[in-house]
C-alpha cells in the first residue's frame, strides 16, 4: 500500500502486517525507518493503520477456516466463487496449491490460478498445467484421495506448500474388520493429564468444542452431519483426569455402530483422539 502523511516530517505505511515510517525530509528522506518514532506512536493515522493490520490477520484466518470447512466436508464450491474471491490475496493464500478435484473424481490437480471467467489452472500429476471448467469443484478430504502417498511425493517434487493442512493432514482408515456391534473405540484411552483444566484446555487450542464432560467434532461425511466424541471427564474435576473411550452420534443424539461411521467422520474422529492423546502426561523413563 501507499505510504500516508503523519505528522510533520513522516509518513506510514503498512509493511509485512506492521507500521513502518519513512522520514519526508532531512538526511534520512525517502528511507524507511528500523522503528516507529515516539512522535508517531500515538497518531491516530498509525492507531488506523494497526487496527487495519488486525483486520487483515482476522480476514487471513477466516479464509483459511472456511477453506479447510470445504475440504474436511468435501463440499461442492462453485467455480465462480473461486474465481470472484481469488484477486484477495488472504483468499488466494488459503487456497492456493489445494488439490481439488473437478468433474472427473480420478483427476486429482494443484490449484495455481482462478480466471475472472471461473476457469481454473491446475498442476496435474503428470506436471502439466491444464485449465478446468467446470460448475463446481471439491477439495477432498484426504482419506477420499486415490494413491494419497504418490499425491504426497508428488506435491513434495513441487514444492508445494499448502496454508490449510490437506494433503500432510494425520489420516486414519477405517479397519475392514470391525466389530459388527462395536461403538467405541479405546486405542487413544489412558491418557493422563495432570487436571481436566488442561485436557480441555488443550482441547480447545486444537481448534475442538468442550461440551460437559466431552472434546467434540462435527463433520459433514457423505451429506451427513457426524459428531465425534472423546471423554475428557466431568467438568469442575480438580483432580487427575485421563482420555476415555471415542464415538460418534449422528445429529438426533444416537450414538452410531462403528460399522456406519463414514470415512471422513472416522479418520477426523481418530484425529482428534490421538491429538489429545499425544498432550498426555509422560512418566520419565517410559517410551512417549
Amino acid at each position: 500500500m501507499g505510504w500516508l502523511a503523519a505528522g510533520d516530517g513522516y509518513e506510514v505505511a503498512l509493511i509485512e502486517g506492521r507500521v513502518a515510517a519513512r522520514a519526508t525530509s532531512g538526511r534520512s528522506a525517502g528511507r524507511q525507518l528500523k522503528s516507529l518514532p515516539k512522535a508517531l506512536r500515538d497518531h491516530p493515522e498509525v492507531d488506523r493503520l494497526r487496527r487495519f493490520a488486525e483486520w487483515l490477520d482476522r480476514h487471513a484466518a477466516a479464509c483459511v477456516a472456511q477453506a479447510d470447512l470445504w475440504m474436511v466436508s468435501s463440499l461442492p464450491v462453485p467455480t465462480g466463487l473461486l474465481a470472484r474471491v481469488w484477486p484477495d490475496e488472504a483468499w488466494q493464500s488459503a487456497l492456493r496449491d489445494l488439490a481439488v478435484v473437478g468433474d472427473d473424481p480420478d483427476e486429482v490437480g494443484f490449484l495455481r490460478d482462478a480466471t475472472e471467467t471461473g476457469e481454473l489452472r491446475v498442476v496435474n500429476l503428470d506436471g502439466e498445467t491444464v485449465r478446468l471448467s467446470p460448475r463446481t469443484v471439491t477439495l477432498p478430504h484426504p482419506v477420499l484421495l486415490p494413491d494419497l502417498d504418490d499425491l504426497r511425493e508428488f506435491a513434495a517434487e513441487l514444492g508445494v506448500v499448502q496454508k490449510v493442512e490437506q494433503i500432510h493432514r494425520a489420516t486414519w482408515r477405517k479397519p475392514a474388520d470391525l466389530d459388527g456391534k462395536g461403538t467405541t473405540v479405546t486405542e487413544f484411552s489412558g491418557g493422563t493429564y495432570d487436571s481436566r483444566f488442561g485436557l480441555a484446555a488443550r482441547a480447545t487450542t486444537l481448534g475442538y468444542r468442550v461440551t460437559g464432560g466431552y472434546a467434540t467434532c462435527r463433520v459433514r461425511d457423505a451429506g451427513a452431519i457426524t459428531e465425534a466424541s472423546v471423554w475428557i471427564g466431568e467438568p469442575y474435576w480438580d483432580d487427575e483426569v485421563s482420555t476415555g473411550g471415542l464415538t460418534w452420534q449422528d445429529l438426533d443424539g444416537r450414538t452410531l455402530l462403528l460399522r456406519e461411521v463414514g470415512p471422513v467422520a472416522w479418520s477426523e474422529g481418530m484425529r482428534m483422539a490421538a491429538a489429545l492423546y499425544a498432550g498426555r502426561k509422560v512418566e520419565e523413563g517410559k517410551d512417549a
